[in-house]
């Protein structure tokens, strides 16, 4: 590709990302709904003027890896440790039942293989925790009782869910399970997540010593960019994924992490902050282009649509994914009302979900009718959620009896 036509295709992308975005936000729906269905429009699928050619998928990969940069900043350590049981009883359950209930589906209905059923039941298992936190703090209730039990159950379905990113990773870069293999990742991964932070949290300190001495603007944005970009090439030596080590690199330098390591190392909540700020602006030009190429590698004309299978297929993962998550809240003490609306906040699966689906499909484990029936499935169970939790509380807040105002 010549290099005019790549910087036009870069602008087309960002201008549509951009503009469908703001209408999703309009219409009361996430912005990544809108990144992506810009994908959807300008790709393939539709018009047909742009493909998703190697260049792009390239910043869409620095996108994905600085994306689960910002996951692991607006990850909350205190409250994953300081959850309680209801919050692991929802999380695990919620993880698991998805997870179990897609392998399945596709295993035994679909005739599926073992590695293409076991990748679908670990894009049914993610919940956005982006998504919630936004709908939450929109209706006053992320201070409630079951607010906290649903950020807490989030923040684990997060690191469970990046756990099985990189096992699903090594499964689909080795060809097959081998529980060996799997063994030795589970290790790295546990390692990586011990020492990687440790590590970031050391280079942390001396970044912020020259922030505070540089007489030249932009020092803090690139040393972060080539700390995570260095983590990310780290998690790809143990045998993960690079996004893995996105995220590590984000929950160490989370104004939420800490160290009992002495004062040289407790967290320095205003230079946190800093990093938060200076960072936005470069993780928002980068995490739409993910999207939009997510929404290019689907073309939904090659989609036998006539197919019953295709529908049944999309209604039982749809059915799943919804019944998996309301699941959880059965087996905690709460009334019935705040156990449909804690299962409800736990089902989207927003920019979660589309990183499975993107991983299978560039594994090539999925194709092309499976990957765009996951992300169906992925972008109804993001744009119906935060519409029944705002008309639910509205209609029966006084029935949740831990709601303060």
């Amino acid at each position: 590709m010549q290099a005019h036509t790549f910087f036009l295709y870069l602008l087309i992308i960002l201008l549509t990302a951009r503009i469908f975005a703001e209408l999703a936000v309009r219409m009361k729906s996430p912005s990544v709904i809108g990144e992506l269905f810009a994908g959807i429009v300008i790709g393939p699928s539709l018009f047909g003027w742009i493909q998703p050619v190697e260049a792009l998928k390239l910043m869409a990969e620095i996108g994905i890896i600085l994306l689960l940069f910002e996951v692991g900043l607006e990850t909350d350590v205190r409250r994953l440790i300081n959850s309680g049981s209801k919050s692991v009883v929802v999380a695990v359950i919620g993880f698991f039942t998805p997870l179990l209930l897609g392998y399945a589906i596709s295993y035994y209905l679909f005739d599926l293989s073992l590695l293409v059923s076991l990748f679908i039941g670990g894009t049914l298992t993610a919940t956005s925790i982006g998504i919630t936190i936004r709908v939450l703090k929109d209706i006053r209730f992320n201070n409630s009782s079951e607010g906290q039990i649903v950020l807490g159950a989030a923040v684990i379905d997060d690191v469970l869910g990046v756990v099985l990113l990189a096992l699903l990773y090594e499964f689909s870069t080795s060809g097959g399970i081998n529980w060996v293999n799997t063994g030795k990742v589970i290790i790295f991964v546990i390692s990586f997540f011990v020492l990687a932070p440790l590590m970031a949290k050391l280079i942390s300190v001396i970044i912020r010593h020259f922030n505070e001495t540089s007489e030249i603007p932009g020092l803090l944005p690139t040393t972060i960019v080539s700390l995570v970009l260095f983590f990310a090439w780290l998690a790809h030596a143990v045998g993960a994924p690079e996004l893995l080590g996105g995220f590590a690199a984000g929950i160490a330098l989370s104004r939420r992490f800490f160290l009992p390591l002495g004062t040289i190392l407790r967290t320095d909540e205003s230079f946190a902050r800093t990093i938060e700020e200076q960072m936005q602006p470069i993780i928002s030009l980068f995490t739409p282009i993910f999207f939009v190429v997510v929404g290019l590698s689907i073309n939904l004309r090659a989609i036998d649509w006539g197919s019953p299978d295709v529908w049944i297929f999309s209604l039982l993962l749809l059915l799943t994914a919804i019944a998996g998550k309301l699941i959880g809240p059965l087996f905690i003490r709460e009334n019935n009302y705040s156990r449909l609306m804690i299962g409800m906040s736990m089902i989207p699966r927003g920019e979660v979900g589309l990183i499975f689906a993107e991983l299978g499909r560039l594994s090539n484990i999925f194709n092309n009718q499976i990957h765009a029936a996951l992300v169906i499935v992925i972008v109804l169970t993001t744009i119906i959620p935060p519409f029944t939790m705002k008309w639910f509380f509205k209609r029966y807040s006084h029935k949740l009896l831990t709601f303060n105002p």
